[in-house]
């Protein structure tokens, strides 16, 4: 009698070892809980947003934009310089309206460009400490003339040099990384702006024909949008 029990428990055991196996097996291959959280979800994805986006399209990213804001300062230092230069020679040459312009503009840019200076020492940027060849030949050429020459040629060139300038901090007041910058850059559009219509209205006075304006950049940045909608 115990014998045929155990022939019995044999057999059933024989047929459920297979199923057992099988089971086990299964167990091992099915995905673990974190595997499963890795794999992607079925149906439609969500569109990428606009850092991936732009990252796709090959623009800039922050460091990308960092060095950008560096580009941007040396650029502007250097003009600012300029801006300082020339005016302290319209002082010293220039007629009585022009004197008296010149005498508004060199305190303004010279704020401007200590505001920058502060920026750029934050961002750890060596600024230069001269004047670009192009605004050094202009600087030049003013020093060569005199009387009502001289008016006309300083008043045309910071004309245009203040639009190409306001330009520029119009476009990186919109993309600039470091919010210290951003707001230098800003409330220097704001100088640029109010000197832009004292300029006019010397040469208006004065009867020096300005050059065309350029047109003026697309949608405006958010931050900036206020200081310039006066143009």
């Amino acid at each position: 009698m115990n014998k045929c029990r155990w022939i019995v428990v044999a057999g059933v055991a024989v047929v459920l070892l297979p199923s057992m196996l099988v089971a086990q097996t299964d167990t091992s291959l099915s995905p673990q809980p974190d595997q499963q959280s890795t794999m992607p979800a079925a149906g439609p994805q969500p569109a990428a947003g606009p850092s991936s986006m732009r990252e796709t399209l090959g623009a800039p990213g922050v460091r990308g934009q960092q060095l950008a804001d560096q580009v941007f300062l040396r650029t502007a230092t250097e003009d600012g310089i300029a801006d300082v230069k020339l005016g302290q020679l319209a002082i010293e040459k220039g007629g009585p309206d022009v004197k008296t312009l010149a005498q508004k503009l060199v305190p303004d840019h010279e704020a401007i460009d200590k505001e920058l200076a502060t920026a750029a020492d934050s961002l750890g940027v060596l600024l230069p400490k001269k004047m670009n060849k192009d605004d050094q030949a202009e600087y030049d050429k003013l020093n060569g003339l005199s009387g009502k020459d001289f008016d006309a040629e300083y008043i045309i060139f910071i004309t245009k040099a203040h639009w190409k300038k306001l330009h520029d901090f119009y476009m990186e007041a919109s993309v600039a990384a470091d919010p210290g910058l951003a707001a230098a850059v800003v409330k220097a559009m704001r100088t640029m702006h109010d000197h832009l219509g004292m300029i006019a209205a010397v040469a208006k006075q004065d009867g020096i024909a300005l050059p065309p304006r350029p047109p003026r950049p697309g949608a405006a940045p958010a931050a900036a949008a206020a200081p310039v909608a006066k143009q």
